[in-house]
């Protein structure tokens, strides 16, 4: 079985695929707007110099997450 884990951890180049979003109100609609949503395979691009925020790529898109919300997105690893 593959172990679940949250998307801030993922390293830089590896993907997982979305299982659920542990948040709620305004975030969670946004995020789930944008197309976040379970089964959608996500990479992690890229740390800004400070860390915080992460780039991200999903469905042939990029978008920068605080470390913050990316805790409250468990994914489940996947091999490039």
């Amino acid at each position: 079985m593959v172990k679940e884990m949250l998307l801030s951890e993922l390293s830089v180049g590896q993907c997982g695929r979305v299982v659920c979003l542990r948040t709620n109100g305004m975030i969670r609609r946004r995020l789930l707007e944008l197309g976040l949503v379970p089964e959608t395979k996500i990479k992690t691009i890229r740390h800004s110099p400070l860390g915080d925020p992460v780039l991200f790529q999903f469905r042939g898109t990029l978008i920068a997450l605080r470390r913050e919300e990316a805790r409250q997105i468990l994914v489940s690893p996947q091999s490039l």
